[in-house]
């Protein structure tokens, strides 16, 4: 379980994230959603410990244990490594050991298997964001905390990722996931959460909290994006 009291983070007399509290249990997928500067990021980082907060705590385990990967939206390498290298920094925690195959088993989930030993100036976008990602399946991690694990990726390749990611809090993983688009949670995930102005809008069942998030975003979610009435002549 991972969980966030009343977090609050501050930058620039600004408040970023206010007095959110969120609770994540194992075996649950939940999607983070919410517009441009919403907080998503800032949250995950808090989650992850890599953002000390005003106020408020963290309770989660950690990451040098093995016990929590993160994923950041931004995520590359300095150096021009082999996909198989890429997955395999994930098992460093446990000492680089892998008795259970899990980098081979990652490599094959993101679907980069038959790249493994292609290095990332040979791939594209999509496919170095999925090495990306299969790096923190290996960890085994309890907790997966990713930000945009979809950015770059065709629709088929968003779908078979979110489907991973399904996959992985039906083994009992705690998943929580920011994505840009939030009904990509339905039929995915379990819960949708929607920040919007660092604070939460909505938090329940995705086809609800569509819903009840039309407001954060000024669109109709669910179908083709429509403005809202009160958004019309503006």
């Amino acid at each position: 379980m991972i969980a966030a009291h009343g977090i609050l983070v501050r930058r620039g007399g600004r408040a970023i994230l206010d007095s959110v509290t969120l609770v994540l249990r194992p075996g649950s997928f939940a999607v983070l959603a919410g517009p441009n500067g919403a907080g998503k990021s800032t949250l995950l980082a808090v989650l992850a410990g890599l953002v000390r907060p005003d106020a408020g705590h963290v309770d989660a385990p950690s990451p040098r244990a093995g016990k929590l990967a993160w994923l950041a939206q931004r995520e590359g390498s300095a150096w021009d490594m082999t996909l198989r290298e890429i997955v395999e920094l994930g098992r460093i925690p446990h000492g680089g050991s892998d008795p259970e195959g899990q980098v081979a088993a990652a490599l094959a989930a993101c679907g980069v298997a038959a790249l493994a030993g292609r290095r990332l100036s040979e791939v594209s976008g999509g496919e170095a964001r999925r090495a990306m990602l299969a790096r923190v399946l290996a960890t085994g991690a309890d907790v997966l905390l990713l930000d945009e694990p979809t950015a770059a990726l065709d629709p088929a390749q968003a779908f078979a990722i979110l489907a991973v990611l399904s996959a992985q809090a039906a083994a009992g993983r705690t998943v929580l996931a920011a994505l840009h688009a939030p009904e990509a949670a339905v039929g995915y995930a379990d819960r949708l959460v929607v920040l919007d102005r660092g604070q939460i809008r909505a938090d329940g069942a995705p086809a609800a909290a569509l819903a009840a998030a039309a407001g954060a975003y000024g669109v109709r979610l669910g179908q083709a994006p429509a403005m809202l009435p009160q958004d019309a002549g503006r």
